[in-house]
């Protein structure tokens, strides 16, 4: 770039002061110019680019070396430039350097925590994302068996035993009372009022309410504590039956993610249903059923089941309670149960479930004071407890569970008891009771009813007293090990005529004495009257209960035989030593077992086991869980049966101890009458008498075509009688029981003799022999 020309610097041409005079001059010097080959620069601005140009030119030749130039040498640049550029660019170097430190700073205070944050976030998402797909897969492993299932998983119904008749005879109520009914028979009003306040989106929503869910959540934030989950109703259900009402964040999720699963499976109608059906009402009371009972004292009536009858206050009333059972008890906390009522009346009318006036309505009816009616269950635990006992005791053993697992079972159980006859019962042992109690010392007495047919248990009575503290509970009949007398003897007897004896074979009753064995003193049998009779037959010896020949007997025909004979036929459990002294009852049995025997009897031989229990229903889904089907087994044979029953009911062979017209003669007039010699209908019946040693224990067993009938009458602390036997103690009882039984059912006659039986002379005695089994 041309430099500018100081001012006092001369420009190599003196005196030439423009453009004019230099062109004067060339041609002075050149001679002359042709005026058209004359170049004229042309007039440009001194600062235009092209005038620059021009004056490049202007700049003088450098002078040839060693050779003086006239003109002065002057600087190109100021002194000290250089150290001033190396300055300055040092300064700039330093101030770039300084600036790229800046800018790194900047990129790792500024795009480094942008970036670690970025990666944070979508590390965490992502660790968030996996953890709830985790979380989602352990919550269907663990619940989604329980989903399929949930209707099986549900609290169960209360246990109720129902009598032969139909009648509701108990239902367990310690662990809370339900019953399930189906969704059709649950009132519209309740309904709606659940709806209405639990989950007003329910019949379109998928199981979960997400506003609701974020409008708990502020609710609990603002009052710093919980308040509310915002949970559907099939949430609740989730919660009551699957996962838990455990407070916390995990459970409401495995709520939520479970929700939609349930919606998808089930209707609505069937997920209200298990919710209404289970949900917990206060006061033990679980379900719509139970509640309406144990509120207003409904029950099921003209084919309507009790939460099928409430009403629109009645069903706002219960609504309000299950949100908080305690505080919002009406019985408990009348005011707060009155008020959450109003407030589910007022979303009842909102949401068009009702009217204003039936709102209005419904608040008037709530503040009579007859609103509330308190439901209370009447187990008549006092006449039927032993055979409840029992039963409950059976279907455990059924089941193959505890009695205590039996509560809510859900099991709808219907026995064999006849309940009214139960009752009756009862009263005729204690009216004799009473009646013996002052001269005799008797204070207590047990009787069973058979089927002998079906083994089906119509009464069972282990004590008369069941309110009694100290021994009411104890079931003498099932329970008790009692010894039963010459009831046994009927053992020994059955196995003598099994092995070919005759009723009609002579024995002698004359003094007898037994070497027993292992150091044992001698056993020297006595009758009841402590005479000797003579030479008698076995159907007098047995109808007259006379022990002596009854020893003879089982000597000569084995006691391992005897007993085991009697294990076939029904006796379950004793206790004492079988010896000789077994014939006069001296083994502690039970009264059901000894009752259960005499049926094998009068079933031709053949035993059926006794029972309580005809079905179980699942109370759900009505089908069977139990039912009794079991066959009897033929223990005896029709022969030995039917020669048996033959000399128990021959009342003719007990008149010498008995009477002609005995508790044990079925007659249908009065005791005089009967002695007068007008017994009216006598209705076949074969019974045997037994009195324990000391007269701790009397017994009288019996049957009919249809019942055997067992009693045994005592004392609760074993202590001895005074001066009575089976016939004075037990056998009213045992006949006033088996009368009443009968009462307006044909009298039939036992049957005949069967094949392999035959009349014979024997010992001079016209009677049975089993010629064939």
């Amino acid at each position: 770039m041309q430099r500018e020309r100081r001012p006092d610097e001369p420009d190599g041409r003196e005196g030439v002061k423009n453009e004019e005079q230099c062109v004067q001059l060339e041609k002075e010097e050149g001679g002359e110019h042709n005026d058209e080959q004359a170049v004229v620069p042309a007039k440009l601005p001194p600062y235009s680019k092209a005038a620059a140009a021009q004056r490049l030119n202007e700049i003088p030749p450098q002078a040839p070396r060693g050779v003086h130039y006239s003109a002065p040498h002057l600087r190109t640049h100021p002194e000290g430039w250089r150290a001033k550029r190396h300055k300055k660019r040092k300064n700039l170097r330093i101030s770039n350097s300084r600036h790229a430190s800046a800018e790194n700073l900047g990129m790792r205070l500024g795009f480094m925590p942008l970036t670690l944050i970025t990666l944070t976030v979508l590390v965490v998402g992502t660790s968030v994302l996996v953890g709830l797909a985790a979380f989602r897969d352990a919550t269907y492993h663990r619940y989604g068996q329980a989903l399929t299932t949930l209707p099986d998983i549900l609290p169960k119904d209360n246990l109720k035993l129902y009598d032969a008749q139909g009648e509701l005879l108990y239902q367990s109520t310690s662990r809370g009372i339900q019953t399930t009914v189906p969704f059709s028979k649950i009132s519209k009003h309740l309904v709606n009022a659940e709806v209405a306040i639990e989950d007003q989106s329910f019949w379109n929503n998928e199981g979960y309410d997400i506003t609701g869910i974020v409008r708990a959540a502020l609710e609990n934030l603002l009052h710093g504590r919980v308040m509310g989950g915002g949970s559907t109703i099939t949430q609740q259900l989730i919660k009551n039956a699957i996962v838990g009402n455990q407070t916390s964040m995990i459970r409401k999720l495995q709520e939520i993610l479970l929700a939609p699963d349930v919606t998808r499976r089930f209707s609505k109608e069937e997920i209200l249903s298990m919710y209404l059906n289970t949900i917990y009402y206060g006061e033990q009371a679980y379900g719509a059923e139970a509640a309406a009972f144990t509120y207003f004292g409904l029950q099921p009536k003209d084919g309507k089941t009790a939460a099928e009858q409430l009403d629109i206050a009645q069903a706002a009333m219960l609504a309000g309670i299950p949100s908080s059972p305690n505080a919002r008890n009406p019985f408990k906390n009348f005011k707060v149960a009155f008020s959450r009522m109003k407030e589910i009346l007022k979303q009842m009318r909102l949401q068009g479930y009702i009217t204003h006036d039936e709102e209005l309505q419904a608040i008037h009816e709530a503040q009579q004071p007859n609103f509330l009616k308190r439901g209370v269950i009447k187990n008549d635990a006092l006449v039927a407890s032993h055979f409840i006992n029992y039963t409950l005791r059976e279907l455990a053993d059924e089941l193959h569970v505890k009695v205590e697992d039996l509560p809510r079972s859900g099991l709808i159980v219907k026995t064999t008891l006849d309940y009214s006859k139960q009752k009756e019962i009862l009263k005729i042992a204690q009216k004799h009771i009473r009646g013996m109690a002052a001269q005799h010392n008797m204070s207590n007495a047990a009787v069973v009813v058979l089927d002998p047919h079906t083994g089906a248990i119509r009464a069972l009575l282990g004590n008369i007293d069941p309110a009694d503290p100290q021994s009411g509970a104890f079931d003498v009949a099932s329970q008790g090990l009692r010894q039963p007398g010459s009831t046994f003897k009927a053992f020994i007897y059955a196995n003598a005529f099994n092995q070919g004896i005759s009723p009609g074979n002579k024995v002698a009753d004359t003094p007898l004495t037994v070497q027993m064995c292992c150091g044992l003193p001698p056993y020297q049998p006595k009758n009841y009257d402590l005479k000797f009779h003579g030479i008698v037959s076995y159907r007098y010896a047995l109808q007259n209960s006379f022990n002596i020949p009854a020893v003879r007997l089982l000597m000569q025909t084995g006691v391992d035989e005897s007993l085991n004979l009697a294990k076939k036929m029904g006796i379950t459990e004793y206790n004492g030593t079988p010896n000789y002294t077994m014939v006069l009852g001296t083994l502690g049995v039970h009264l059901i077992d000894m009752t259960s025997a005499y049926g094998v009897f009068a079933n031709k031989g053949v035993r059926v086991p006794p029972h309580a229990i005809d079905v179980a229903l699942d109370a759900r889904s009505g089908k069977p869980v139990l039912q009794y089907n079991k066959k009897g087994e033929q223990v005896i044979s029709p022969q030995l049966a039917f020669v048996m029953t033959d000399v128990l009911s021959d009342n003719t062979s007990r008149i010498f101890e008995f009477g002609k017209c005995s508790a044990l003669y079925l007659y249908s007039t009065s005791e005089r009458e009967c002695y007068a010699g007008n017994p009216g209908p006598v209705r076949p019946a074969a019974a045997k008498t037994g009195t324990s040693n000391d007269f701790r224990d009397n017994w009288t067993i019996g049957y009919t075509t249809d019942y055997v009938v067992g009693v045994w009458a005592g004392n609760n602390d074993n202590s001895p009688m005074v001066d009575v036997s089976g016939i004075d103690g037990a056998g009213p009882i045992w006949h006033d029981t088996m009368q009443l039984m009968e009462q307006g059912k044909p009298i039939r006659h036992f049957d005949g003799p069967p094949p392999g039986v035959e009349k014979r002379n024997v010992d001079g005695n016209v009677d049975w022999v089993i010629t064939k089994h």
